[in-house]
């Protein structure tokens, strides 16, 4: 199910039920990260609904893909993602609301084809695709390419 963009209570709502009865849910936000992501998914609903949308995320969740598009050197554009993928220490994380630690879990997990924005931005960098200036602009730890 291609639900489009998921802007309010209702359609996440809708999009949530069907993904956790066995459907393939597609949608997008404009957020900035992973984390950002099931964070912004979360906080639509009312206080006390939380801890069941935390609990039906982190069971049906299957990746979420980030992405920002920025200039190419000699021009055009470039796609960087940072990818999660839903795997248990992911889903736990949902499950028991440590968003904030989604960061190192997507880090360290590049053999479940997880990679943080910032590690897509170092190897667009080395393959001079795009700029250290570009790359230092959206990346979560700036230092990295100064």
């Amino acid at each position: 199910i291609l639900v489009g963009e998921l802007r309010d209570l209702e359609t996440i709502r809708l999009a949530l039920t069907a993904a956790e009865t066995g459907h393939l849910v597609f949608g997008t936000l404009h957020t900035s990260s992973a984390a950002k992501t099931i964070d912004r998914i979360i906080d639509v609903f009312p206080a006390g609904e939380k801890p069941m949308v935390r609990s039906m995320l982190s069971e049906s969740l299957r990746a979420v893909i980030s992405q920002a598009l920025l200039k190419k050197v000699g021009g055009g554009r470039t796609a960087a993602w940072e990818i999660m993928v839903g795997t248990p220490a992911i889903r736990n994380l949902i499950r028991e609301d440590k968003v904030a630690q989604m960061y190192s879990s997507i880090q360290t997990g590049q053999q479940y084809g997880m990679q943080t924005l910032d590690q897509h931005l170092q190897d667009l960098v080395k393959r001079s695709l795009i700029t250290r200036n570009q790359a230092r602009e959206y990346a979560k730890d700036k230092r990295i390419f100064e």
